[in-house]
Order: C-alpha cells, then structure tokens, then sequence
C-alpha cells in the first residue's frame, strides 16, 4: 500500500511540558510527547494512563435513566417476572448478552436469552422477537447493543405488556422508544461523562449499578471483564478513558482466569498458553463468535460463552470454529467477486464512493466485504443485497476520520431503515431506491470527505536518530498498551538510513526483509524486519539512503535486544 506520512512536529511549549512531564513520570520525553498527542498533558492523567483502575471507572448512576433502569430490573426479580436478554448477533452483542445473562443468572433462575436471527429477524429488536418474548412469558426485555431506534417496536411490545430496558451505544433517531429506560451516552439529553462505550460496556454498567442497589460486592463482576475486553476489540471502539480501564482489566482476566467458554475459544483459535492482546482478539476470537452470527442466529456464540461444563464448551467451539472456515470461503469468493466489479465498473476511479448490489450475495457477509474494499479502494464502501421480502439491505463501512452514518443520513428518505455510528451502519432501502441513493451517497461523500481521508496515511508520534531508542524505550512503550482506537502503537520515523551490509530477504515466499540498518547522524546499528516489503530490497542493497516509519519492539526471540517493525520504506530517488 501506498502510504501518506503525516507528522506534526511538536512546538515550543509542548516540548517543555514534555520534559517536566518525563522527569516526573521518569519517562524519555519522546514518550512523554506522544502522550501529549493522545491528550494527557499531565502527570495524574498520565499516571492513571498508565495504571488503570478500577475504583476509577464511572458511576453507572450518571447514566440518564439508569436509575429507573435499576428500579425496574428490581421490581422484575422482586415478582419472579420472566426476564428475556436481547442482544444483536454480532460480537459486541453476543458478548453484552452473556455478561448480562451470566451476571443475573447468579441470582436469579427466570431468565432467558433470544438472539435474533439476521435472516428472518433482520437487525435488532423484531416483532418475532417481541412476540417470542410474549409467548415466553416474558415481563421485562434488556436489550443489548441495539434497539436505540426500535420506537414501533418497543411499542408494540408495551401493548403486549412487556417493559423493555435498553442498552444501546448507536447513534439515536429523533424520537426515543417508549421504553421504561434508555441508557445510551449519545442521548441528546446525555449526563454520562463517557460516550465510547460498546454495547457490552453499557450492560455491565447497567450490571454495576444492580450490583450496587442491592449491596453486592465489585469483586464479583471481575469475572465478567473478559467479555468486555472482547467486545471492545472487536467492536474498535476508542482504547481511552473507561473502554481503557475496562480492556486492561479485562484483558489481565482473559490471561488469568477466563471463562469456560472463553477458553475454550482461545484453545480452538491457537491462543493456548500464549499472552493475549486485542489484537488476537480482533483476528482470532472476534471473528469466531462473528462467525456464528453470520452463518446461523448467535445463539451458538452466546451459549458457548456462558457455558460453565468444559467438555460442552469444547463442542461448541469447535462447531463455531468450522462456522468460521465455511465464513472464510464465502468472504474470499465474494471479496473477489467485489474487487472485479469495482475494477470494471466505468468511471469508479472518480468516485470518493463504493456502493454494490448483487441480490445473490449471502447477507451474514457483506459487511466483511464492505471492510475489505475500504481497505483495498480507500473509499466508503456499501454492500447491498436481498433480504427475503426483496428488501435491499447492506453494510457501510468508513474510513478513518469519516462519519459514514451521516453520510447514510443525508439519504434517510431513500431508507427504510437504518442505524450505527462513525465507521460502520447498516440499512434497508427498496431495490428501485439503490441507483439513486448510490448517487446521492456519493454526492455527500465528494462534498464532505478531506483530502486527507482518501489515503491511507501513517500518523507518526516522533521522528527520532537511533541513539535515542534502547531497552528502557522498549520496555516504556509497552505500558501504552492495550492498543485501539484514539492509542495506537506508537509510531517512529527515522530519515536517511542505510543498509549496514547484512540486510537480506526472507520467508517462504521471500516476500520480507531482515534488516540491519544505521543512521546517518549516530551511526547507531539497529535491527529491524519490513513484513511483505521485499520489493524494496534491491533499492536497499545499493546502499542508498532511505526513510522508515517503524514500531519500536523488544525482540521475542533475543531477550533483552531491541528491533523495529517497520511499517513503511520510502527511497530519497
């Protein structure tokens, strides 16, 4: 990929605040400015940065609603009513329904689950569901990572008599559903100090402020963390503020004392024995509980993940991991289908947009696809296909720094339906609507989208010379993790550097390169591998000059030696 180098070198005052900041936080200042760039510009900040904590995470009861919330959760326990939880069928979703389901299921033995079925549901929360719910039983719904847009359906649902409590982080419509609570931190009306919670994140919030209406202890929602590491990975949320308090504690429970189910999802994805981070989690657990969603309800995903038995567990991980190979070969043939057809279609190399139809694609994988053309094209993408009721529906995916939802706004009047946020919606329009809203859609785009935000680009945190980087730089940069959204791994960039004369290609195909490199201004030698850049090589060999944007990394395989991924090499031709 052809990368843009973006680097705002620090000004005057920032580099003072940097070095007061680093001898007090006993940091090189090159750490400390790059956490002035992720705006923690001082040292309690920085040290609660660092050190994430518990106590330090909000109280839930700031959640407009929360508190009628907890009233009627109570009242529900309080009559023996029937509880279903209703959650969407994606990770963030599978995962809020389990860690609800699970937390309550301690005390509480009249409660159920209801995952709906992307087919015959669609998105969210569905009449079939409500109806299911009524059949059931059922007096109080908790919906989970949707329903912020359900007005006729929760509606509908009060007729029948059944309350609903919704959890839901998605962009809200101009009317709220006549629900008994909305707690969302995109409320107009919003009291919460955090608005970048996932959907799972708003459940355990909910699952915190029972746990302290009724006098139950902190320490036995830790267990619980493990799902929300999961669902804030998956789900890209920003790595700041609570979401950072959370995947960091969550994290430590995944590695520690995981729960059955997620255990056995770590074992079926290679991750035995291995120390987890979000990024195994993006690649590896995420699109296994995905993938159960997209081939059948969810429903498997949510019952591998608050099943208690390891022997069952075991079952239906593997079962969910074959979901996830049979999800593999319809993504690589409909990705590859894709990629023709914007290759061929006339003018496409104009547009700022993607918009695809094609009434045969399978619906559980068109939002995977509309994230490899944004990642191939560099373009906000929506795929479209037919629903059973020859409804168009899609996925919309962004790309950084674009509001994708807004976009699908502007065209509300084309839609049936639609939601989400920032980087990623869905929508259902009729079939005759999808010339016009592919024009309009692209209208929006080409008037809004920055120059910026049609390449990819490398935003660099500090250009450094290689006698500023050792061991204890190393060992500094991985107290920034975990790594997401708004936290990127920290970036470097050094100018004018050489081959040291043992740089080579390697790996099965020779598609990397091992490097041995100094710099121009120290003479430093560093160490450094370039994954999938063996192209450059014979550039490299020549023992010209050139530039590289790196991660700094202590090498796995030599203790105590310190080594660059390098992300990017330009040539000084």
């Amino acid at each position: 990929m052809n990368y843009e180098w973006s680097y705002n070198p620090p000004s005057n005052a920032e580099l003072k605040l940097a070095g007061e900041m680093a001898a007090e936080l006993k940091i090189s200042p090159v750490l400390a400015r790059v956490l002035i760039t992720r705006g923690i510009d001082n040292v309690p900040e920085a040290r609660k940065f660092f050190r994430p904590q518990l106590p330090d995470l909000h109280d839930p009861f700031l959640f407009q609603d929360m508190q009628k919330a907890v009233t009627r959760l109570n009242e529900a326990l309080g009559r023996k009513e029937r509880i279903l939880v209703y959650g969407d069928y994606d990770v963030d979703g599978c995962t809020a329904v389990a860690l609800v389901y699970r937390f309550l299921q301690q005390f509480y033995s009249n409660i159920d689950y209801y995952i709906p079925d992307r087919n015959e549901d669609g998105y969210g929360v569905s009449r079939k569901g409500v109806d299911y719910a009524q059949e059931s039983g059922v007096g109080l719904v908790i919906v989970l990572d949707c329903g912020i847009k359900a007005t006729e359906e929760v509606a509908y649902a009060k007729e029948k008599g059944i309350d609903f409590i919704i959890c839901d982080h998605h962009v809200p419509g101009d009317e709220l559903p006549p629900a008994v609570a909305v707690l969302n931190a995109k409320r107009f009306d919003n009291t919460y100090p955090y608005e970048h919670l996932c959907g799972c994140g708003v459940g355990f919030k909910l699952m915190q402020a029972f746990a302290l209406s009724n006098g139950i202890e902190f320490s036995s929602l830790i267990p619980l963390l493990d799902l929300c590491a999961i669902s804030i990975a998956a789900d890209l949320v920003p790595i700041m503020g609570e979401n950072r308090i959370l995947a960091y504690h969550g994290l430590r429970q995944l590695n520690s004392s995981p729960s059955t189910g997620v255990k056995a999802l770590m074992e079926i994805c290679g991750l035995k024995n291995k120390e987890i981070s979000l990024g195994d989690i993006i690649f590896k657990i995420g699109p296994r509980i995905n993938a159960s969603g997209r081939m059948q309800t969810g429903n498997e995903a949510v019952a591998l993940l608050i099943e208690k038995d390891p022997k069952k567990a075991k079952m239906l991980a593997e079962q969910i991991n074959e979901y996830n190979e049979q999800r593999k070969d319809l993504d690589k043939t409909m990705t590859e289908e894709a990629n023709r057809i914007v290759k061929t279609l006339e003018h496409q190399h104009e547009h700022k947009s993607i918009v695809l139809f094609n009434e045969e694609w399978h619906r559980g994988i068109i939002g995977i696809v509309a994230s490899r053309l944004t990642e191939v094209f560099y373009k906000p993408s929506v795929v479209l296909t037919c629903n059973e009721d020859g409804m168009a529906t899609g996925s919309a995916r962004s790309v950084p720094g674009f509001d994708v939802y807004k976009a699908i706004e502007s065209c509300a009047d084309l839609l049936v339906n639609f939601g989400g946020h920032t980087y990623a919606a869905g929508l259902s329009l009729p079939a005759q609507n999808i010339p016009e809203f592919r024009h309009r859609f692209e209208s929006y785009v080409k008037e809004h989208i920055q120059p910026e935000q049609v390449n990819a680009v490398l935003c660099i945190d500090a250009e450094l010379d290689f006698r500023d980087i050792n061991r204890r730089m190393a060992s500094d940069i991985k107290r920034f993790a975990p790594y997401g959204p708004d936290n990127q791994k920290p970036l470097f960039c050094t100018h004018q550097v050489y081959d040291y004369g043992t740089s080579k290609v390697v790996g099965r195909d020779q598609e990397h390169i091992k490097l041995e490199l100094v710099d121009s201004k120290s003479n430093v030698v560093m160490n450094g591998i370039a994954f999938g850049q063996s192209s450059q090589a014979r550039y490299i060999k020549t023992k010209r000059a050139f530039d590289i944007v790196y991660h700094i990394e202590e090498n796995s395989h030599k203790r105590g030696e310190v080594q660059l991924q390098i992300e990017d090499i330009k040539t000084r031709e």
